[in-house]
């Protein structure tokens, strides 16, 4: 089996996926300026910039301090690249006096790095403090959510954000085991509260629920897509690329109606649609095997694209 690190422009703090459907779908001006508003290890803007021309530029965003330096130490030496510190739910602030925007890039999610290092506490593969924040420098963490939110709260997490049909149960068994502070604990817990047969999913769905909640995963989300409108030219694109279905419902009916609670675009007097951007994948592009035997976490991953009209 090819090890991950050996994919192209990978790193051992992140391997970026899809990198050849997302280039040739986003690039559409050589000489563009386009946003890899998920910088991560800076994988995706390596690839950004040797597609590029000279008159380019490329602005990384990250909210994670460990990828800015990442990534800088990197790629810090072109020119053509630039980082801004912030969370894309304030891409307009980031980025709006540099448009219009040729074309902006989200990889969703967590990245290698995030996932490997156990002191961040994404992973329950470590014992480690239960953490989960993307931006260290924010007051809440994992920790905070579990051992202060209410009953009514966390069962909304887990039911909405982590889709756990069992959310009732596991948060009792949350409110008797406070206070819960690392993610050994966490996962002991929701092992203890459901069936043996469900467990690894069971655990896996909590722990996606609380990273969406600390970080505010689809609020960022539907707010970055919405600034997109205002911020990429007409011909520009977008692309996204999801690892669960939260994500990807909520990209789908964006690119498809500009709405992210509607399943068909408004119309004009005439019958024209209203929708901002004009879907280029009727089907997410996925990862074929060869990618996923090298590095099995681009499995899950979905790429969309849209084309701002």
């Amino acid at each position: 089996m090819t090890d991950r690190y050996d994919l192209p422009f990978a790193t051992g703090y992140h391997a970026p996926v899809l990198l050849g459907p997302t280039l040739d779908a986003l690039v559409t001006e050589t000489n563009g300026t386009y946003v890899d508003a998920t910088l991560g290890g800076g994988g995706h803007s390596a690839a950004l910039l040797e597609r590029l021309g000279s008159d380019a530029r490329v602005i990384g965003v990250d909210r994670d301090g460990e990828a800015l330096a990442e990534a800088t130490a990197r790629l810090g030496n072109d020119r053509r690249f630039e980082t801004r510190h912030g969370s894309f739910i304030d891409l307009e602030g980031l980025v709006g006096e540099d448009g219009p925007l040729d074309g902006v890039l989200f990889d969703l999610g967590v990245s290698s790095h995030q996932i490997d290092e156990a002191g961040r506490g994404f992973s329950f593969r470590h014992d480690a403090p239960l953490d989960m924040r993307m931006d260290r420098t924010q007051p809440v963490s994992a920790a905070t959510l579990v051992n202060e939110a209410d009953e009514a709260d966390l069962v909304r997490m887990l039911f909405v954000y982590g889709e756990e049909p069992r959310a009732r149960r596991i948060v009792r068994a949350l409110l008797a085991a406070r206070p819960v502070e690392t993610t050994g604990q966490l996962a002991e817990v929701v092992r203890a509260a459901v069936p043996r047969l469900d467990e690894a999913k069971s655990v896996t769905r909590v722990f996606q629920a609380l990273r969406i909640a600390v970080n505010d995963e689809l609020g960022a989300l539907e707010t970055a897509l919405d600034a997109c409108v205002q911020l990429v030219r007409r011909g520009g694109r977008v692309a996204v690329l999801s690892y669960h279905s939260l994500e990807d419902r909520r990209v789908k009916r964006f690119f498809r109606t500009g709405r992210f609670d509607e399943t068909t675009p408004g119309r004009d007097v005439f019958g024209n649609s209203l929708a901002p951007f004009r879907d280029l994948t009727r089907q997410p592009v996925v990862a074929d095997e060869t990618e996923v035997a090298a590095n099995p976490r681009a499995r899950s991953a979905r790429l969309r694209v849209a084309e701002r009209v």
